[in-house]
C-alpha cells in the first residue's frame, strides 16, 4: 500500500507544481459553461418525425402537396419510399432543412424537416423545386440548394428528399 500512497502523493505534488488554484477555476469553468451550453448545439431532429395524421390531404408523390413547400430535389414517395421515409438501400442525411408549410385540411402552419435521403445515384423521378421561405446558401439551416448529403455516413451520393413534420408553428 505504500508504493500507492507514494505515487499518489507523487502526483499531487507534481499537479500543484504545475498548475495554479486560478487556472484550475478558469478551467473548471469553462467546463461548466460548455456543459450548460451543449443542449444549444444544433442537433439532427428530424429523425422524431410525426406520423401523419386524419387531415392530410393531398397527394405525397405531387410537387403541390402541402408539405412540399420548401422542397428541392426527387420525391422519395416517387423512388420507393415514403413522404417520411427513405428508399431501401439508402439512409436519411444527419443534418436537414427545415420549412413552415400551411396545412389546408385541419389550417394549421407545420415546421417541417427536409431529409435528403443519401447512398444511391439520383432517382431521377418527380423532381420538386419550390423555394417557398428559401434563403441564401450563408443561412444552411433555411437554404435548399445545399448538398445535405455531405454530412451523411453512407457519403456523397443523393437520391432523394423526405417531408417529415416535427412540430407545429
Amino acid at each position: 500500500m505504500k508504493l500507492v500512497d507514494r505515487w499518489m502523493e507523487e502526483g499531487a505534488r507534481d499537479l500543484a507544481r504545475r498548475t495554479s488554484r486560478r487556472g484550475m477555476l478558469g478551467r473548471l469553468g469553462f467546463v461548466l459553461a460548455g456543459a450548460v451550453a451543449f443542449p444549444l448545439l444544433p442537433m439532427a431532429r428530424g429523425a422524431a418525425a410525426k406520423a401523419p395524421s386524419a387531415s392530410d390531404p393531398g397527394d405525397p408523390s405531387s410537387c403541390d402537396y402541402w408539405r412540399h413547400c420548401a422542397i428541392d430535389g426527387f420525391l422519395c414517395s416517387c423512388c420507393g419510399g415514403t413522404q417520411h421515409s427513405c428508399p431501401p438501400g439508402t439512409e436519411p442525411s444527419a443534418v436537414t432543412w427545415i420549412g413552415t408549410c400551411h396545412n389546408p385540411g385541419d389550417a394549421k402552419d407545420y415546421i417541417v424537416s427536409y431529409n435528403d435521403c443519401c447512398g444511391k445515384g439520383s432517382c431521377g423521378r418527380c423532381l420538386c423545386n419550390r423555394n417557398e421561405g428559401d434563403r441564401p446558401i450563408y443561412a444552411p439551416f433555411r437554404a435548399n440548394d445545399y448538398d445535405w448529403c455531405a454530412g451523411s455516413k453512407v457519403g456523397m451520393p443523393y437520391h432523394c428528399s423526405v417531408a417529415r413534420i416535427v412540430g407545429t408553428k
